[in-house]
């Protein structure tokens, strides 16, 4: 797979937008990144995932994912090598940081308790 392949796929996935992020195309739902291509020099591809969706795929396709170096890595962002990936697999991995993005802007948003409304149990 390619940059371009990365790009259509990110694209064809409702409410999508590409944007840019530090000189580099990113790929949003709802205001939030779900992929990029920062690591488009090395082969790669970016996902926010979680841990947890990092490390199935990690077991399922070492060869096609491994964690970004660093914090960034601990925290489920992946590179995906696009050279080793097939369509298939991309448009999966794709579609699940996605989702991932997706359904966070469908939570509500915390808010913070006034202090007047917190019960002090003595």
């Amino acid at each position: 797979m390619t940059a371009a392949d990365f790009r259509r796929i990110a694209l064809s996935f409702p409410a999508t937008e590409e944007s840019s992020h530090m000189g580099a195309a990113d790929f949003r739902v709802g205001g939030r990144i779900f992929a990029t291509l920062a690591s488009i020099k090395d082969g790669y591809g970016n996902l926010m995932l979680t841990p947890e969706h990092q490390a199935a795929f990690l077991a399922d396709a070492p060869e096609i994912f491994l964690p970004i170096h660093g914090g960034w890595g601990r925290m489920g962002m992946t590179h995906i090598r696009l050279a080793q990936a097939s369509e298939d697999i991309l448009t999966g991995a794709l579609h699940t940081a996605w989702k991932l993005r997706a359904d966070k802007n469908t939570k509500p948003k915390k808010t913070a308790r006034k202090a007047d409304e917190k019960k002090t149990i003595r």
